[in-house]
């Protein structure tokens, strides 16, 4: 019984740290990005000049483990630590005018997170895109450049993620993402619907019926569909 109630008694211990330790890191996370992030735009000099908030929210996450199990915390951590991942490159790297400039950005570099020591690339591919069948990722994760989607000046968060995911994916897809000629019937996307395809073409879906879903003005099927070359400058202040 003894032995029981010890058990029990440090399981509890664990799941309060945890939930703290989690809930500092999104706490701290939006502090940060309130503080640095406007209309999309990162101000990297201003971090650069003093680095100790960015490093002290990515320390938090070093320590924390998060099952894919608790898909709302497991998501919402790997998005902003995806998102905190890539400001902390372009600052290793600063000035820097893209992050293609450095070799290894987004599949070499790696990162303590989450108790593991990571890419990038796995965080997007294995860790979300693997794990998860939600296109809606590709308008959260943001690579650093003005090509991406809008990074936003809070942090996402567990109660609020499918929300946010919402509203973002339909940001983009009623904004720059799209460049509509309604003459010719012709709809410009993105290449970042190209270089994914398969995920916005799920269950026989087109890549116009996607868009459609959270588009207000919506596609017909006579527009043809091609992309715009990707915008790989840093989105920089």
């Amino acid at each position: 019984m003894k032995k029981q109630f010890i058990i029990i008694f440090i399981a509890i211990i664990s799941f309060e740290v945890y939930a703290q330790d989690l809930n500092a890191f999104f706490s701290q996370t939006d502090a940060f990005l309130k503080a640095h992030v406007s209309n999309g735009r990162v101000a990297y000099s201003k971090i650069y000049s003093n680095q100790d908030e960015l490093n002290s929210v990515l320390k938090i996450a070093e320590g924390i483990s998060v099952s894919k199990t608790d898909v709302s915390n497991y998501q919402a951590f790997w998005i902003n630590a995806y998102n905190l991942s890539v400001i902390k490159g372009i600052i290793d790297n600063y000035p820097t005018n893209s992050p293609l400039d450095n070799a290894g950005f987004f599949d070499k570099t790696t990162y303590g997170l989450g108790g593991k020591t990571i890419t990038l690339n796995d965080i997007e591919h294995k860790l979300l895109r693997g794990n998860f069948k939600d296109a809606r990722f590709h308008f959260v994760l943001v690579c650093g450049a003005v090509g991406c989607p809008p990074l936003i000046n809070q942090a996402y968060l567990p109660n609020t993620l499918n929300k946010q995911l919402e509203k973002q994916t339909k940001i983009a897809l009623n904004g720059s993402f799209l460049r509509v000629n309604s003459k010719k019937k012709r709809v410009q996307v993105s290449q970042i619907m190209e270089w994914y395809k398969d995920d916005f073409t799920i269950n026989g879906e087109s890549e116009i019926d996607f868009i459609n879903k959270y588009r207000t003005e919506k596609l017909d099927s006579k527009y043809k569909l091609s992309y715009f070359p990707y915008d790989w400058n840093v989105n920089k202040q």
